[in-house]
């Protein structure tokens, strides 16, 4: 095993540490598209170019005060197997375009994971920061250091009434997604939450699920994120897209005070039920344990459980993967025994904590 893998795996992922006293708001991440001047750009790259792409940014990384020396580590995709990537795609370190590649890629990650630089994705570089919790304003403060840091070393492309140049046309100007992670249980079980994501893709917003474009909202799991970034400011982004998530955990908390009030015997059975087949399985998909440690986790943020807390169900919510389980067992195993595995992971935990 890569040992900056096996060290990423002594420890928690960054950005699942409690930090919204509610439950709702999961996680929050800033990403910045930029490209060097002077080389093409990943669709038009060769292999030697791609090659020097990551040779030079690597360089940068390594001085940096985010992912340099001892602060981080920095992996040549090729030099990983098929689930040390997976690994990487489940932390949400590295996309699906970056592990699956077939030029010279590279990811760079802070210790804490919560920094990381994807190189030679759809761009050069992908510059994320990740936090706990509702936090756009702290992954700003914390990537447009690293971006200066990254940017007095590397010439980006720049065209002086179009801002940032990117390969996607819809990144060009700030080249900046942000985005927060919501966790929608109330809204999906009062049936609004239909009405509620239309709505927000009628103010130019995107929803998505965990891993980003192209996934789905499993476990009633919701990315909201900016779509226009040509002649918006980054202030004014974020300004935007943390007025509508605070009304979104609005809306999810009135949600759950009308099924507390109208219906809570069947909450209590949706969760008690969940509970009880995550407790007692012998054989679980990725999909029943993602759904049904959703309802578990909706159970932990309304205080139904006294001694289940919220770092055993996040803890939960990542160990629960193909590729942790594989990883930690040290064994690549078909669908079937991952089953059986993840179910023996849960009746463990589970019980820890009765």
């Amino acid at each position: 095993m890569n040992q900056a893998i096996k060290r990423l795996l002594q420890n928690p992922a960054g950005f699942l540490t409690p930090a919204s006293a509610d439950g709702i708001a999961l996680s929050s991440r800033i990403r910045l598209s930029r490209n060097l001047s002077y080389l093409p750009f990943p669709i038009a790259s060769t292999q030697e170019s791609a090659a020097r792409v990551v040779a030079e940014v690597s360089a940068v990384c390594a001085a940096s005060s985010f992912t340099g020396g001892r602060k981080g580590a920095f992996f040549e995709i090729g030099e990983l197997d098929e689930l040390e990537r997976l690994l990487l795609l489940e932390r949400r370190l590295a996309s699906n375009e970056l592990i699956k590649s077939k030029l010279p890629a590279a990811l760079a990650v802070s210790k804490d994971e919560r920094c990381a630089v994807m190189v030679n994705e759809e761009d050069h570089l992908r510059i994320q920061v990740l936090s706990p919790g509702f936090d756009l304003e702290g992954c700003w403060k914390k990537i447009s250091c690293l971006e200066e840091e990254l940017g007095n070393v590397l010439e980006f492309s720049w065209d002086d009434e179009l801002g940032y140049l990117t390969e996607c046309p819809t990144n060009v100007g700030t080249g900046m997604r942000a985005s927060v992670m919501l966790h929608l249980p109330g809204l999906v079980m009062t049936d609004q939450i239909n009405a509620t994501i239309h709505g927000i893709r009628k103010l130019g917003l995107a929803v998505r699920g965990i891993y980003g474009e192209g996934s789905d909202n499993s476990g009633r799991l919701f990315q909201v994120s900016n779509q226009i970034t040509l002649g918006e400011t980054e202030e004014s982004i974020m300004e935007q897209l943390s007025a509508v998530i605070r009304q979104l955990i609005e809306y999810e908390r009135r949600a759950r005070r009308a099924l507390l009030d109208k219906d809570r015997f069947a909450l209590l059975d949706h969760v008690g039920r969940s509970y009880g087949l995550l407790q007692n399985s012998y054989k679980l998909t990725t999909a029943e344990a993602i759904e049904a440690l959703s309802a578990v986790r909706f159970g932990v943020d309304l205080g139904l459980f006294q001694n289940l807390k919220i770092d055993t169900v996040n803890e939960l919510f990542l160990e629960l993967n193909p590729g942790h389980l594989q990883m930690r067992s040290a064994l690549a195993l078909p669908e079937s025994e991952q089953a059986v595995l993840r179910a023996k992971l849960f009746r463990t935990k589970l019980r820890e904590q009765a």
